[in-house]
């Protein structure tokens, strides 16, 4: 059925196709009745899923990346698709417009997206207005284990590198009691020199300043950094002393690449298209190599969300058993449909 759906949205522009099936999705999921019923064909519900991390009971390990609900717009949809977890964002302190359309492309014989977004979203206030909305919903219904929101948060383009820290503080003071849990962004590659702030001293600059704040708080959130697949492995082993030192509580690994080896899209397109986040199938190997190394050298020490070419149950099993704690998905959900949280939950348990 996802299929044949698939076919029609992909006639449409991706940024259009995307909005469009999540409008279609919410309307829906505008019933209590309705809602249940998507829930019951898409949810795998087990308690052998759950899991704690971070003092976080997790319904199941499938979350839904960052970027896909920028403006936390559609949690109820996705809730009814049954994801754990959901990170809204790229969250900045003012609205963005973001990069010029076209900006997301889709490259079907590789099964993957280039995008250029720019962290375009509404801006903190509003978001967090929308995040307090839900989190009165969800204590109305005093569900057991809900889906766990995370603040994905990042810096406005116009704020130069040695101020960034500031925007990270403006989101997290304004988010802190909405999400569940924090990834501090430093590592897309559509904001201008944002990947400078995976540097070392910058890293250790946004943690110290935030865990600072964090540990004034009655009940701290766990804060995560989110990383790029495109890292040395001295870059690497930087971060690595950094979630000793600066208290990086988990890592999520990894987001897309400016990578565009081993394509079977033709280059002439790839030209065409020019900059961009690659995701999808083409990162799969790349995010598995990260994933095992920072599992390796952590020994375990960090849990690990891992993302990047999971389009199958096998796929996150994979994720799994290199050392990741929780997956992530975006291409695959978009390639794959709905039924990838199910079919991930299936494999998960056998693999347990």
């Amino acid at each position: 059925m996802y299929a044949i759906l698939r076919r029609l949205l992909f006639l449409l522009s991706t940024e259009k196709a995307h909005h469009l099936s999540m409008h279609c999705l919410m309307f829906a999921c505008r019933y209590s009745w309705s809602k249940r019923i998507i829930n019951r064909c898409y949810e795998i519900k087990n308690p052998a899923l759950q899991q704690k991390l971070w003092g976080l009971q997790f319904k199941n390990p499938v979350g839904l990346g960052a970027g896909f609900d920028k403006n936390a717009q559609y949690l109820n949809g996705l809730e009814a698709l049954g994801f754990g977890f959901v990170e809204i964002g790229t969250v900045t302190p003012l609205p963005q417009q973001g990069n010029d359309l076209p900006r997301l492309f889709r490259l079907p014989k590789d099964e993957a997206l280039i995008n250029r977004m720019g962290f375009n979203n509404d801006g903190v206030a509003c978001i967090a207005q929308r995040l307090r909305v839900w989190k009165q919903q969800q204590l109305m219904r005093e569900d057991e284990c809900p889906m766990l929101i995370g603040g994905n948060i990042g810096k406005n383009k116009q704020t130069p590198n040695d101020q960034a820290w500031k925007d990270y503080e403006v989101c997290f003071k304004e988010l802190f009691d909405v999400v569940d849990y924090f990834v501090v962004n430093v590592s897309s590659p559509n904001t201008p020199g944002l990947r400078e702030l995976q540097e070392k001293s910058a890293l250790a600059e946004i943690f110290t300043r935030l865990q600072a704040i964090n540990n004034t708080k009655q009940h701290p959130k766990p804060i995560l950094l989110k990383i790029a697949p495109d890292l040395s492995n001295i870059q690497l082993d930087d971060i690595i002393t950094l979630t000793k030192e600066v208290q990086i509580d988990g890592l999520v690994a990894t987001n897309t690449t400016i990578s565009r080896s081993s394509l079977k899209t033709p280059d002439e397109k790839i030209k065409q298209i020019g900059a961009g986040g690659l995701s999808g199938l083409p990162l799969k190997a790349a995010s598995a190599d990260v994933l095992g190394y920072l599992n390796k050298q952590l020994k375990g020490s960090v849990p690990i969300i891992a993302s990047g070419g999971i389009f199958s149950g096998q796929d996150a099993l994979v994720k799994k058993q290199l050392g990741a704690a929780l997956v992530q998905v975006w291409t695959g959900f978009v390639y794959r449909g709905p039924g990838i949280v199910k079919s991930i939950g299936k494999a998960w348990l056998k693999g347990s």
